[in-house]
């Protein structure tokens, strides 16, 4: 593993976010929104079967399916397809997220987040294609190394700074940043997934759902929230990678409600008075006094003393040398991804819940 990168950031940057640029950003983020809503308002049908797909292992396992990797047998190339259960999905009334979830990756389009590449659904499941990225999750890397370098911290926390505000400008919440849905690429780059969280809203939303450790107070005490809740989840995931545990944990997660909505913890002491002023003003149980939904908005991380030695825009465009490569021996090679047992898509000679899943 490459650790830190001493050229990670360039010393000589200047710092800092202008407001003339970032009203131009603001203008190509428009776009983008109105690429989402025209995708969003589509009525586009599957573009694939089953039988395109060879498939290989099992990437992963959640409440409603397994992730494959697949390999497309015309193109020769892998993506990970979830094949979500049909059945589970209408047990665990998820019929509309699911519907959601598809819409979303659907339309997205940014540097940092995954997209779908392929959809279908057969008797048993429908399927999300989308791109197989090799380094596995953070997750697993911060695990092996215990916690990040601030310069790491930096490097993949500017990243989730700009996904969330493309994200909000398509006025998508996402709901569920944590380690375990950062992906990290071949190129050391990030790309944020599992959209099963994500909302469209235009003002508030009340749904309790996310990671207890991550959840903001105003999800906790059910007032009714907006974009502010991913601020505060940047904040939390900010203190872990840096810290290697998150700032608010019990083995209970009452107990945890109980801390987020105190509002205390304890930076350790190796993070720098820098750091811990911005999560200072992201840990804000305050919502008005949160940095994210402040008058500046996002230019508060951009200009914030932390960031300062990051270049906004070569980071959006890749141009920025990454503190660590993932080791890949091939475009197909899960070696960064923990073992799971092979499991076996079940089939059926009936189209099980037909009516429910016929717009899909």
């Amino acid at each position: 593993m490459a650790e830190e990168g001493s050229y990670t950031f360039s010393p000589d940057h200047q710092g800092g976010y202008p407001r003339a640029k970032q009203e131009q950003y603001s203008l190509y983020l428009r776009k983008l929104h109105q690429d989402f809503i025209d995708s969003w308002n589509e009525k586009s049908e599957s573009n694939a079967k089953l039988s395109d797909f060879e498939r290989y292992k099992v990437l992963g396992t959640g409440a409603f399916g397994v992730v494959y990797l697949v390999k497309h047998a015309t193109t020769g190339k892998y993506y990970a397809m979830k094949a979500l259960e049909k059945e589970k999905i209408v047990k665990l009334k998820q019929i509309e997220h699911s519907f959601y979830e598809k819409k979303i990756l659907c339309g997205l389009n940014f540097p940092f987040v995954v997209y779908m590449k392929y959809y279908f659904k057969d008797n048993v499941y429908v399927y999300f294609v989308l791109p197989f990225i090799v380094g596995g999750e953070m997750f697993t890397h911060l695990r092996k190394m215990g916690k990040f370098e601030e310069t790491s911290s930096k490097f993949y926390g500017a990243q989730v700074v700009l996904a969330l505000e493309y994200l909000h400008s398509c006025e998508l919440v996402y709901r569920d940043l944590k380690p375990e849905n950062i992906l990290i690429d071949r190129t050391g780059y990030i790309k944020i997934t599992d959209f099963g969280f994500c909302k469209l809203i235009r003002g508030r939303t009340w749904t309790l759902c996310g990671t207890p450790e991550y959840l903001a107070p105003e999800i906790i005490l059910s007032k009714g929230y907006g974009m502010s809740v991913d601020w505060w989840s940047l904040g939390i995931l900010l203190f872990e990678m840096t810290a290697g545990h998150p700032p608010f944990f019990a083995s209970d997660p009452m107990r945890i409600y109980e801390k987020i909505v105190a509002g205390k913890y304890r930076c350790p002491g190796h993070f720098t008075t820098e750091l811990k002023d911005l999560i200072g003003h992201t840990l804000q149980v305050d919502v008005t006094r949160r940095y994210g939904v402040l008058k500046d908005g996002v230019l508060d991380f951009k200009n914030h003393k932390w960031f300062k030695e990051v270049d906004w825009d070569n980071l959006l465009n890749s141009r920025i040398r990454p503190p660590f490569i993932p080791k890949v021996k091939s475009p197909g090679d899960t070696g960064n991804f923990d073992q799971f047992e092979e499991e076996k898509l079940k089939e059926s000679p009936v189209n099980l819940f037909e009516e429910e899943f016929i717009d899909f």
